[in-house]
């Protein structure tokens, strides 16, 4: 029979890459309580990973961040 631990893994195993990444920073997240800034940066960097995935937002190449911020300082 196996364990809760041994279900667990399994499971979290059958998870893509990226899912599993994200759910170890989770986990890594939560052993630190205290750390409520990194928690809330954790959930911003997924709501924007989420946003260019689903095409919501457009990045910008270097260049084109730095001529914009040319642009608006003239």
């Amino acid at each position: 029979m196996s364990t809760q631990f041994e279900i667990l893994e399994a499971e979290v195993l059958k998870l893509v890459p990226a899912e599993r990444a994200l759910l170890a920073e989770h986990i890594i997240a939560s052993l630190d309580e205290g750390n409520e800034i990194e928690s809330a940066w954790a959930v911003e960097v997924e709501r924007r990973v989420a946003e260019i995935e689903s095409g919501a937002v457009v990045g910008m190449t270097f260049d084109e961040v730095i001529a914009q911020a040319r642009a608006t300082l003239k």
